[in-house]
């Protein structure tokens, strides 16, 4: 087991193989945290510290104790209402009253991961993870709450998730629900997020936490662009490979908070959970809420290592299906090709372009269903324009097939026109506001995906477009914000957003239980709900919809630190760019989206040069040479492209037998230095040889480093693949 619980001190200890996290009941059965860091046996109690801090308000237990107060005690699970001021786990109102006050009950440890109901969750196998269930009450409330810990020691993840009952007999009202609390008693730190807008998402920021709260939140209804539902505590010093850090991820695809401060007396918190605006859930006796999951990780050596913790959870843990573990096919996407002016002769000649370039497959993006001939009309219609296709999606996709290519599609299934036949049937199943007119993005509304007769009937349209068109790959794409926040259904708005995003992962998963052989990527104008919830039903997000390779460059850097190549969608696209106008060799195009495993490509190869299309050829086949090692390797960021002359990363085999280097020059100058290219996880002792036979011992590429060759022009790439010498 790595779950232990000492009866005597009454003390937990939660051990992965190179951490311990450690908590305690205390004498007033408040659930008090004590540790969190380097693998560690023994008790950690002494660091509590008991002082009379003045306005520091006590618990009627603690009596004339003046020393106890929970405004300076970390805690596992803070309350509103209990005399803590600072920023609190959980806030209820009964009757308007605002107070809560959870004190430990009960517990259970046993083997295997627990799964949350109707919601994503890391999953593993009973050898692979324990839980531990601790139940804590306010009688006064009829509240009860379990806090779940999820331990997977092999990859240093902690889980954690809440779970509300209301076993009283009167209604309260959950007003602020956050799934994880961590307390921590000493240290300085920085806090390190991922924010953006749309086309350059997960840009990394790293600020001081100071006397002050630090917030980052989604209120758009998905979890956004702006910002990305993760975030790490580093010690100020610590750096790439070495210094303590932990992180935060939200397995959550909504609106959500994420909160950093250090108090009065030093002591940091970070909190992780739901996003508190627009939300209010209401709780009737014998009714229960789930919190998504947060999965937390520790590194003592720095910040690599903690995103490759983070990695395999995702990978392994997280993601499922065929395609979880499968080499994906190599794409091309017919959007920038024609955009929605097409018919079957077009897409079945950018088909055959694509089989001579010795591509695997042809996805058919927007403008196949509907009257869809521009992105103001149609959504919401899932039936095939046979007369703009010339023929039905299955006789297309017949020909398709018979060129020796898969066939993928488009749709966007939560999102209707007011120019559609659904809108006109059914007005009422768009988010609206009574009596207001409609906030439009893109021309689009969402539908209420908090109704099960919405969800049901969207369901079955996309079904038998699916069954229809034998579809071996589906982009699903969400492309607004939501802002009219409104249930014709609902008589608590409060709950929309919430059970909208269950609905969203409910129609997910029937999706994949429906179609298990299908490969589905996870999109929103992007990069715009690249969250750990999606990657628990599609395997790989569309990374940004800017594929411009130079801002991919530190699009593709933030979102390594939260998630793995594995999951990233990364295309090559035409120049000048489509979004920002730069040019860039094609060589260089190719070897950034090889970061990713969703590799494909945007573009219309008819108008390519005979050159052009042989260097593509023998770019598909370094992808798929390279394809195993970059989903299943581990990632090192070398470099970083924001501040670095050159962005350099690499993908190490489990193994260490085989490594991926590469490299791109962002700038060009006049007798410029040699840039010299630290590599990382390599076996020390060993020696890497090129194909061309030249060797390197390993000791010297990790101190001194590999040298960037110098060439001449601009976003010049480089790339070696090295194998260890037997």
């Amino acid at each position: 087991m790595a779950i232990f619980y000492h009866e005597d001190s009454k003390i937990f200890d939660l051990h992965t193989d190179h951490t311990t996290y450690q908590m305690q009941v205390d004498r007033h059965r408040i659930l008090v945290h004590l540790y969190y860091g380097r693998k560690i046996q023994g008790d950690t109690s002494f660091l509590l510290q008991y002082y009379d801090r003045g306005f520091s308000a006590n618990v009627s237990d603690a009596g004339n104790d003046r020393t106890y107060s929970l405004d300076c005690l970390p805690q596992e699970y803070p309350c509103s209402g209990t005399g803590d001021f600072r920023s609190p786990a959980l806030r209820i109102l009964q009757d308007t009253v605002d107070s809560c006050d959870l004190r430990y009950v009960s517990h259970e440890i046993r083997k295997g991961k627990y799964s949350l109901k109707g919601l994503p969750a890391v999953y593993a196998s009973e050898d692979e993870a324990d839980t531990l269930d601790v139940i804590l009450e306010d009688r006064v409330a009829g509240m009860r709450v379990h806090l779940l810990y999820g331990v997977l020691p092999q990859v240093d993840v902690i889980t954690r998730s809440v779970i509300i009952e209301n076993i009283g007999t009167e209604w309260f009202e959950l007003d602020r629900v956050m799934t994880a609390n961590l307390d921590l008693m000493s240290g300085h730190y920085d806090l390190l997020t991922f924010y953006g807008r749309h086309g350059m998402e997960r840009n990394l920021s790293r600020n001081e936490v100071s006397h002050s709260s630090q917030m980052i939140c989604s209120r758009r209804g998905m979890s956004s662009h702006q910002q990305n539902p993760m975030m790490i505590l580093a010690r100020r010093d610590t750096t790439e490979t070495a210094g303590l850090c932990y992180s935060m991820q939200f397995v959550y695809s909504g609106g959500f908070m994420g909160v950093a401060e250090k108090d009065q007396f030093n002591m940091t918190r970070m909190q992780l959970g739901l996003m508190e605006e627009k939300f209010s859930y209401p709780m009737k006796p014998g009714s229960t809420f789930v919190t998504p999951e947060v999965i937390m990780s520790c590194s003592t050596a720095g910040l690599g290592v903690l995103s490759r913790n983070i990695h395999r959870c995702i990978r392994r843990h997280v993601c499922r299906g065929p395609w979880r573990d499968k080499v994906r096919p190599v794409l091309l996407n017919s959007w920038e090709a024609f955009y929605a002016d097409f018919d079957s002769e077009k897409v079945l000649e950018l088909a055959r372009q694509a089989k001579d370039l010795d591509m695997d497959m042809l996805v058919l993006d927007d403008g196949w269903f509907g009257k869809r001939d521009d992105d103001n009309s149609g959504l919401g219609d899932w039936y095939v324009n046979e007369k703009k296709l010339g023929g039905t999606l299955g006789e297309l996709g017949r020909k398709i097939h018979e060129m020796g290519l898969l066939f993928g599609i488009w749709v966007e299934p939560e999102m209707v026109n007011e120019d559609s036949d659904l809108y006109r049937q059914h007005p009422d199943w768009a988010m609206t506001i009574p009596g207001r007119g409609p906030v439009r993005g893109r021309n689009q509304l969402v539908l209420d995906f908090s109704r099960k007769d919405v969800l049901d009937e969207i369901f079955e349209r996309i079904c038998r477009v699916l069954d229809e068109g034998q579809v071996d790959y589906l982009k699903w794409d969400y492309n607004r914000s939501i802002t009219d926040v409104y249930s014709a259904v609902q008589s608590n708005q409060g709950v929309v957003l919430y059970d909208y995003i269950l609905g969203l992962y409910d129609f997910l998963e029937r999706l994949n239980q429906r179609y298990p052989d299908m490969l589905i990527e996870g999109c929103s104008g992007g990069g715009g709900r690249f969250d750990a919830g999606m990657l628990y039903y599609t395997p790989q997000i569309w990374c940004s919809d800017n594929t411009d390779a130079i801002d991919r460059l530190r699009i593709q850097y933030g979102t390594s630190f939260g998630y793995p190549a594995s999951v990233v969608g990364a295309h090559v696209s035409a120049v000048p760019n489509e979004q920002c106008g730069r040019v860039t060799p094609l060589k260089t195009r190719g070897v950034v989206a090889m970061s990713g495993s969703g590799f494909g490509y945007e573009l219309n190869p008819a108008v390519l040069s005979d050159e052009e299309k042989q260097e593509i050829r023998e770019q598909i086949r370094e992808v798929r040479r390279f394809a195993p090692l970059i989903l299943n390797g581990d990632q090192y960021r070398l470099t970083n492209p924001v501040k670095d002359y050159v962005s350099a990363w690499m993908f190490v085999s489990q193994d260490k037998s085989e490594v991926l280097v590469s490299a791109v020059a962002s700038e060009v100058h006049f007798n410029q230095p040699v840039s010299y290219v630290r590599l990382m996880g390599l076996d020390p002792e060993a020696v890497y040889c090129r194909d061309d036979g030249r060797e390197y011992p390993a000791g010297a590429l990790m101190e001194a480093g590999l040298p960037v060759p110098l060439e001449k022009g601009e976003y010049r790439c480089y790339q070696t693949y090295l194998k260890k010498k037997q």
